[in-house]
């Protein structure tokens, strides 16, 4: 029997934040924010991509 859960997503989207409220620092400081995440999100899948190249180099011998 499947449980209901498992047919949901794991992960909720996130929507949108609301930026009108923000003044300008805090929506400097929003930016700062997005842009490391941007950048452990790219260290992230170079990662992966190195481990994908290490498993398909292994597989092709």
């Amino acid at each position: 029997m499947i449980d209901e859960q498992e047919l949901e997503p794991r992960r909720k989207a996130v929507g949108p934040k609301d930026l009108e409220p923000m003044g300008i620092a805090e929506l400097e400081a929003y930016i700062g924010e997005l842009e490391a995440e941007i950048d452990r999100v790219r260290a992230e899948i170079a990662t992966k991509m190195g481990q994908r190249r290490g498993a398909e180099a292994l597989f092709k011998r």
